[in-house]
């Protein structure tokens, strides 16, 4: 199973949100790139990256930073963040990233997502962000009243390469993910799934590698607050 250190990147710092809550906001003084390398150092080859700043704007603001990172660490990069249109996806594509996390923009429209996949196969990522079993769109600001299962079964033939499944209630709360909710999303969904949110202990970990069809999980407050000793996650995920 995959692991992947998380950096969400704020003005070009690190940074983690509360349920996605921009006034909630925790600042690090690592910056990404120490961050990226501090990975790199431990063994860890994948990377989860949201550009905040993307996510607001809709524009690839930190492109430069990131190509920085694939380049200097040889990672492999996902990323996500206000991804809204063909031109985003073909720039990070060419920087060398190995996923690009389209969200709100596909959910609003299934033709931009099935399109994506046809240009960029293998490329394309879908973050569904559920808050109560419905998916929510737009930096979790508007709930989209569409049954995320229901949405899932719509798109399952587009030719999504992975599915980023995050429980809203839980992001930046290490109250540990919703194991339940993600394992019947693994069960419709064609492709591998992430979890994603509420990650706090070694446990969580040890448990996700358990389930089906999960290809990874995504852990970040819980390794910046110390909850997760990246050692022993190394070790963990070296087993």
């Amino acid at each position: 199973m995959k692991v992947f250190p998380a950096i969400d990147i704020k003005d070009k710092k690190c940074v983690r949100l509360i349920k996605g809550d921009f006034n909630s906001k925790t600042e690090y003084e690592m910056s990404p790139v120490e961050q990226a390398k501090k990975y790199k150092d431990h063994g860890f080859i994948n990377l989860h990256i949201v550009d905040l700043d993307g996510a607001l704007t809709g524009r690839t603001i930190n492109i430069d930073l990131i190509k920085g990172l694939v380049s200097k660490f040889d990672l492999k990069i996902e990323i996500g963040g206000g991804i809204r249109n063909f031109e985003s996806i073909q720039k990070y594509t060419d920087i060398g990233v190995e996923k690009v996390i389209l969200g709100s923009a596909a959910i609003k429209d299934k033709n931009f997502l099935k399109e994506a996949c046809k240009r960029f196969p293998n490329k394309i990522a879908l973050g569904l962000d559920a808050k109560n079993g419905y998916l929510a769109v737009s930096g979790w600001k508007e709930n989209s009243n569409k049954l995320t299962t229901d949405f899932l079964q719509e798109i399952n033939d587009y030719g999504v390469s992975r599915l980023i499944y995050t429980d809203i209630n839980r992001d930046g709360t290490k109250q540990s993910p919703n194991f339940e909710e993600t394992s019947k999303i693994a069960e419709i969904s064609n492709c591998p799934v992430i979890i994603s949110g509420g990650v706090s202990s070694m446990d969580d970990i040890r448990k996700a590698k358990s389930l089906k069809n999960i290809e990874g999980i995504i852990v970040g407050k819980a390794i910046y607050d110390g909850d997760i000793k990246l050692e022993e996650l190394a070790k963990e995920i070296n087993a």
